[in-house]
């Protein structure tokens, strides 16, 4: 399992947490991960860690990914942070949970990148088009940079369809829909943006992923 450093702000204003003893990744494709409905079941502007309950098959998942020789990243829109809701001293709280509990099954992340960017936000993070908020492909394209992976081959998985939109501007292979069978409409927008060389599918469990990863296969 790899250990994350201690996140910190970039100087673009997004948050990042990446390996200190990264595993041989460049070359490789990623898989990226949306945090709230992916990881962690869902919560509203989730800030307590006491809230935080991984996903069902979050571990097999990137126990998967990484046995397969590929990075895994979180990337997460945060707009409570820049809204003023919480603090990113919560949002760490939130990630050390998160990690301690993927640790005692063990897996662990490569990378994760926070986005606080929103246009209701507070300054300094107000911004209605910000590059790195998703849908916008900024998270994926600097994660992929710092680790040297081979975007045309990676993948995204998210709860909405905003998050396969990023995998598309990125130039992934494809993204993941993770849907209940109350988010039809956001199954219908994300499966609309299937492309030639850009796959979408619509799963209802992390497991089902393998089906359409050739590499996790």
């Amino acid at each position: 399992m790899t250990e994350l450093q201690d996140g910190r702000l970039g100087a673009d204003g997004v948050w990042r947490d990446v390996a200190a003893a990264p595993r041989t990744t460049r070359g490789r494709p990623a898989l990226f991960l949306d945090r709230d409905g992916v990881v962690v079941d869902y919560v509203a502007f989730l800030h307590r860690p006491e809230e935080v309950s991984l996903m069902d098959g979050i571990a097999r998942l990137i126990g998967a990914a990484r046995q397969a020789g590929a990075p895994v990243v979180v990337v997460t829109n945060q707009s409570g942070v820049g809204r003023g809701y919480y603090g990113w001293d919560d949002f760490v709280a939130v990630q050390d949970e998160i990690r301690a509990r993927l640790a005692a099954l063990g897996a662990g992340l490569d990378a994760v990148f926070a986005c606080p960017f929103h246009g209701d936000a507070k300054p300094p993070y107000r911004h209605g088009d910000h590059p790195a908020r998703k849908p916008n492909p900024g998270m994926l394209v600097s994660a992929a940079e710092l680790l040297g992976t081979d975007l045309p081959r990676s993948w995204m998985i998210g709860d909405r369809a905003l998050d396969v939109m990023a995998a598309r501007n990125a130039g992934l292979a494809g993204g993941l829909l993770l849907a209940k069978d109350d988010t039809a409409d956001e199954a219908r927008e994300a499966l609309s943006l299937a492309r030639q060389g850009f796959a979408v599918a619509r799963i209802g469990h992390l497991d089902e992923a393998r089906r359409h990863i050739d590499w996790l296969a």
